[in-house]
């Protein structure tokens, strides 16, 4: 049976008895989810680690995949898996419309020394990351943005693609796997250095 909890009997209940393992319920309207959300993405869409990745004006397209695909078992992480059991098809499109329409964050990540940023240039232009994430690495629809995403995450998720644990996108994990692990910590360091120009992603 699914219970609708009142926001603030659900943001106790996740605070002190179960703060990383609750789930997020259908029945729930989108706001509380959201608030649900940030106790791991952020309040202000600056996640309380550096290997959590920066949700607030991400993709639409690319949101409700990865919740679609936590639900499903394709992208495996034990606290998301248990934090959308309760959810639908439609609560994820609700939750991807709601984060998807906020501003990106600028954490104001360091651009790199000149020569960490020519050799992750270098990888990516190998590799063709441009081809779907776009000029400016804002991604598209279903295509996740990477410009000012958080370096600790993106060089967790490139590894992750490259050794299998993350196999819910085969293209990437053939493209990483053509890039040696050296490669990605410039690359990381690179793309989190980057604001998008214009749209809601201009700080």
């Amino acid at each position: 049976m699914k219970v609708k909890h009142s926001l603030p009997i659900a943001i106790a209940t996740l605070a002190v008895a179960f703060p990383l393992t609750s789930r997020i319920a259908s029945a729930a309207s989108v706001e509380e989810n959201a608030q649900l959300c940030a106790s791991c993405h952020g309040e202000s869409g600056i996640p309380q680690e550096k290997t959590t990745p920066i949700i607030w004006g991400q993709n639409e397209g690319y949101l409700y995949l990865q919740l679609r695909d936590f639900k499903s078992g394709a992208r495996k992480n034990d606290i998301m898996s248990g934090v959308v059991a309760g959810l639908e098809k439609a609560d994820f499109k609700a939750l991807a419309a709601h984060f998807a329409a906020l501003k990106w964050p600028n954490i104001q990540q360091p651009s790199p020394p000149k020569d960490v940023s020519k050799a992750a240039l270098t990888v990516i232009g190998s590799i063709g990351c441009t081809s779907c994430h776009l000029d400016q690495y804002q991604g598209d629809g279903t295509t996740a943005r990477l410009a000012g995403q958080q370096a600790e995450y993106l060089l967790k998720t490139m590894t992750a693609f490259r050794d299998g644990s993350r196999a819910n996108n085969p293209g990437m994990s053939d493209l990483m796997k053509a890039a040696q692990p050296a490669d990605l910590g410039p690359v990381a360091q690179y793309l989190a250095s980057l604001q998008v120009i214009g749209g809601k992603g201009n700080q």
